[in-house]
């Protein structure tokens, strides 16, 4: 049998102990997501607890945020 191992980084530690309060689910995050990349763009100072916590723990919905913001403004 042939076992893979997988190594566990940082990173990934990092992720997966990560307080995620204000919780979010990735449903919710995905019905917030467009508005919250426009504000991010338009109002620098604007931030939303709930949304930066959920990207900062899944990587499918944060790479989902950033593609988007990358569409809405290539140039940044």
């Amino acid at each position: 049998m042939n076992e893979r191992r997988r190594v566990v980084t940082r990173e990934v530690l990092s992720r997966l102990t990560m307080d995620t309060q204000p919780w979010l689910s990735c449903d919710e995050c995905f019905e917030r997501m467009d508005e919250h990349v426009e504000r991010l763009l338009r109002e620098p100072g604007y931030t939303d607890p709930a949304m930066v916590t959920h990207l900062g723990a899944c990587s499918a919905c944060a790479e989902e945020a950033e593609s988007l913001r990358a569409l809405i403004d290539p140039g940044r």
